[in-house]
């Protein structure tokens, strides 16, 4: 019988097999040195444990259920490999951008297989609600309080669609999600990349 820790990852805890917690430290330590700034550590590596606490919880059928090494497997596949990055970043390092890319191959691109609608809280007047639907579709959230606010002169009952939109969209509040919102894979390198130009906001 595999020996059990109880672990702390993102607030939440969750039991996990010994030889899982070596394979998931092991991966989080190879991550931590791939960030060059110190300052960024610590806001960092509690964004990327936070994700990791998404993942398990997404994952996990029931609560007493163990965390094993499949399932850390298939948090390091979601969160992507260090050394691929770290080979991805290296030859890239001549050319240094002050815009954020999310992905060497496909800077900026969009990808609907990772996009989900939020509440855009860093850029909101009242609830984030039109900062979230300008960011999703990515146009100018201007154009969308515009067209909010001519419907609310015009039809009244706009502002229960906006309220119920309020209710219905989830606040983007971690940095994975943050992600999602642009169409971006949430993977560790991204997070890092995220967190260095925008913190978590």
């Amino acid at each position: 019988m595999k020996k059990v820790i109880d672990v702390n990852m993102g607030g939440i805890s969750f039991s996990i097999e010994d030889d899982a917690y070596i394979q998931l430290k092991g991966y989080l330590s190879r991550f931590e040195k791939t960030i060059n700034n110190p300052e960024d550590v610590k806001e960092v590596m509690e964004d990327v444990e936070i994700r990791i606490a998404e993942i398990f919880q997404k994952e996990l059928r029931f609560p007493s259920q163990v965390v094993d090494s499949k399932l850390v497997d298939k948090v390091i596949d979601c969160l992507g490999d260090i050394e691929q990055q770290s080979a991805a970043e290296n030859a890239s390092s001549s050319s240094q951008e002050k815009k954020w890319q999310p992905d060497e191959e496909a800077p900026f691109m969009r990808n609907n297989r990772y996009r989900k609608l939020y509440r855009d809280s860093d850029s909101k007047k009242i609830a984030g609600v039109c900062s979230g639907i300008a960011t999703y579709f990515d146009i100018d959230v201007t154009l969308v309080r515009i067209i909010f606010a001519v419907l609310v002169f015009c039809y009244g009952s706009t502002v229960v669609l906006y309220i119920a939109l309020w209710i219905a969209m989830p606040v983007a509040q971690t940095v994975a999600q943050k992600l999602e919102l642009r169409g971006v894979q949430p993977t560790a390198e991204n997070i890092r990349r995220y967190t260095a130009m925008y913190g978590k906001s």
